[in-house]
């Protein structure tokens, strides 16, 4: 899939956004819009945004952490958000705000390293994209700030989990891998419009070191991906057709037996395994 740059991103909300834009939550776009500006407060304080910084809103939708945001100084501020009636009224509404309409599964996050200062992100994560935009901004941008989620509440159970639990998996992981995650609040749906059917908390993540980073990311990615779709099989079975005396000598090293199973394994073990198979991950 082809990935728009930040800088690439020119379209403009046009005056067909002049009409009313909230009659009704788009169910397309997963939209439930924060209501209770107490929440939107707390999740903007926990970004700790100060003058001059760059920020970057996901999916903003009706405003409800924009203001809040614009009030704190920014620098810059860029709101990345697919709905073009919502993108046109907030264009409206804060004119320091730059507006891209723009799907935020198909951005470079990468080029998040070009900006200078620090940067920082939030948003209100629609629950249907809120796995594959981390999974891929944690792996793409190395250097901001800090970055705050409103995410589904067993979501931010995954991102958080330690090893050994249901709740630890590929995504847990990969995330771990590269951002240190911090399981901030819980938020109950009476505070959205309309209602989720299910509690959303809020998460804070930072970037590691690059030195912490995974060696071989696309190898690891294959690795969880394959481990975490056997996650009730044994070690020894899965990589069964992988193993040789080097292989269960590391695994050995590494305490790690052919009898655990995949959620047993800590993130700096699970890429230290991917480095030891790249080549074959790459086949």
């Amino acid at each position: 899939m082809s990935h728009k740059s930040f800088s690439s991103v020119t379209d403009a909300p046009t005056a067909d956004g002049a009409g009313e834009p909230f009659a009704r939550a788009k169910r397309s776009l997963g939209q439930n819009f924060l209501s209770d500006p107490n929440t939107a407060a707390k999740i903007v304080a926990a970004c700790g945004i100060a003058a001059g910084d760059t920020v970057i809103e996901i999916g903003p939708g009706r405003g409800a952490l924009t203001g809040l945001v614009a009030a704190a100084g920014p620098g810059s501020f860029l709101a990345l958000e697919k709905d073009r009636d919502l993108a046109a009224h907030l264009a409206r509404t804060y004119p320091t705000l730059s507006v891209a309409i723009t799907d935020a599964l198909r951005q470079d996050w990468g080029r998040l390293d070009l900006l200078s200062g620090d940067v920082r992100i939030l948003g209100n994560l629609p629950y249907n994209i809120a796995s594959p935009l981390l999974w891929d901004l944690c792996a793409g941008a190395t250097r901001f700030a800090r970055a705050v989620f409103m995410v589904q509440h067993e979501v931010a159970l995954r991102l958080c989990a330690a090893p050994g639990g249901r709740a630890y998996g590929a995504l847990t992981a990969w995330i771990a891998s590269h951002v240190r995650a911090t399981y901030c609040f819980k938020v109950p749906p009476t505070v959205f419009r309309p209602r989720p059917k299910v509690d959303s908390a809020v998460v804070a993540m930072t970037p590691l070191p690059l030195a912490d980073r995974p060696g071989e990311p696309r190898a690891l990615s294959k690795l969880l991906k394959l481990l975490f779709s056997k996650r009730r099989k044994q070690l020894g079975g899965i990589l069964k057709s992988w193993r040789d005396a080097t292989l269960d000598d590391w695994l050995a090293g590494q305490g790690i037996r052919l009898t655990d199973r995949p959620e047993t394994l800590a993130p700096k073990q699970l890429a230290g395994l991917a480095e030891m198979l790249k080549l074959r991950l790459a086949s």
